[in-house]
């Protein structure tokens, strides 16, 4: 899916319709100590080990894009519903 880096749409701080700059949110940083791996810590050497494998048919074909739109005018950001794109691209 291609779309424009810059288009006119909605901006729901102005109440007009104004530019906007779309931008791909990056991932953050995860945590070290995430709720599963408490779990496996509190549970090592119990019973089946093996309970926290990666679910069987591996990854999902399609991944989910979020983007953060900025206004240019007001230069406030927001995000919309994340969406799946099996390819996803912005054109200039």
């Amino acid at each position: 899916m291609k779309m424009p880096t810059k288009f006119r749409t909605h901006c729901p701080f102005c109440k007009t319709h104004t530019e906007h700059k779309v931008e791909r949110v990056k991932k953050g940083k995860a945590s070290s100590m995430t709720r599963i791996t408490r779990q496996k810590h509190r549970h090592q050497g119990i019973g089946n080990t093996g309970k926290f494998s990666k679910v069987p048919g591996g990854d999902k074909p399609t991944k989910k894009v979020a983007l953060r739109y900025r206004c240019t005018v007001c230069k406030k950001a927001y995000q919309k519903k994340c969406f799946r794109a099996g390819k996803f691209e912005l054109t200039g």
